[in-house]
């Protein structure tokens, strides 16, 4: 049997799904096997992993179409190695991904999760950025702190874990819309149980998209929000230590997502909004921070780009300004 098991959930990989594959099967240690959850692909994924006739490959597909939320959400159910890792299937590891987490099992063997740096890059391949410079060894409580002061960079590929810590949480959250938020609350339950680990050694990347504003997203975006903050207030109500964290960092993350969400709303024409406004998104920042007794430390209108975002957009001729500005300049103008 194998040491670590990958997972990769996929429907209609295109040509990512092989760029990623071969990562995976091109791993200098090769004590893993691939677990494929397919999602009843019509492009030809399916029948190009079937081609592969590789041994490690396990392809386990739906046999009726599923949403995101149900197909990651079978990871739980499938048999599983000791280790186990989750990967989207537009990223990629590097060759000696596995080796090193595993010298980090060896040499951490009480850690909760392993992870590694990683960089970003965009739909072509191309590197965008480094990730965020991370500590080697990090209790799990620091590592909640950082997260809620963004000082660290987390992402749903690379972490791996053992797969009775990833049973025991309940696996990904699938209540959260698009699984969004969902792998923030995953690594969040692992770590608090002890520690993680991060080689310093740079060993996947992460593809990043541009982003695709409407409805139906932005929607999906401001719900999912909404569920990580329920999460957070269950911290506060069963964990002393946790909730001591959150009344003191909070605040500094709903800013965060309240500026980022804000700016997204308004590079979304208002047709396509389905009534949503920035000045109704913030207000409902506002009641998040209520329900984390955080809202003596939240204020979000002195951050000067989420108030000109209000401005901009209760003025219809500001609004076609800043769109027409955005199609010429897709980069932050509100930082």
């Amino acid at each position: 049997m194998a040491k670590f098991s990958i997972i990769l959930p996929v429907k209609n990989g295109g040509k990512y799904v092989k760029e990623c594959v071969n990562s995976i099967l091109s791993q200098n240690l090769q004590d893993f096997n691939l677990i494929v959850l397919d999602n009843c692909s019509i492009d030809g994924t399916l029948e190009w992993l079937q081609s592969l006739e590789d041994v490690r490959i396990k392809i386990i597909p739906s046999n009726k179409p599923l949403t995101i939320e149900e197909n990651w959400g079978r990871i739980i159910d499938v048999q599983k190695n000791e280790f186990i890792t989750l990967i989207g299937h537009d990223d990629i590891l590097y060759p000696d991904f596995l080796k090193v987490v595993d010298n980090l099992i060896n040499t951490y063997p009480g850690a909760a999760l392993y992870h590694t740096h990683f960089n970003y890059i965009d739909a072509k391949g191309d590197k965008i950025r480094n990730s965020k410079p991370m500590s080697l060894d990090v209790k799990g409580y620091e590592f909640l702190k950082d997260f809620l002061r963004i000082s660290v960079d987390s992402m749903g590929t690379g972490y791996v874990m053992r797969s009775n810590n990833y049973d025991a949480v309940g696996g990904i959250p699938v209540r959260y819309p698009n699984l969004l938020f969902a792998d923030f609350e995953l690594w969040l339950n692992i770590a608090l149980k002890s520690f993680i680990v991060t080689a310093p050694e740079t060993c996947f990347a992460f593809r990043k998209h541009q982003s695709v504003t409407g409805t139906s997203e932005d929607n999906k975006l401001h719900k999912a929000l909404s569920v990580f903050i329920d999460f957070l207030c269950s911290l506060q109500q069963k964990d002393s230590q946790a909730k001591e964290i959150i009344d003191r960092f909070g605040a500094a993350f709903l800013l965060f997502y309240c500026k980022g969400f804000s700016h997204r709303l308004l590079r979304t024409p208002k047709r396509k909004r389905d009534n949503l406004t920035v000045s109704n998104f913030i207000a409902q920042t506002k009641k998040l921070a209520l329900k984390l007794g955080i809202q003596d430390q939240y204020k979000p209108n002195r951050v000067l780009s989420i108030r000109l975002a209000g401005i901009i957009d209760r003025v219809a001729f500001l609004r076609g300004l800043f769109l027409i500005f955005k199609k010429m300049q897709p980069k932050p103008i509100l930082d």
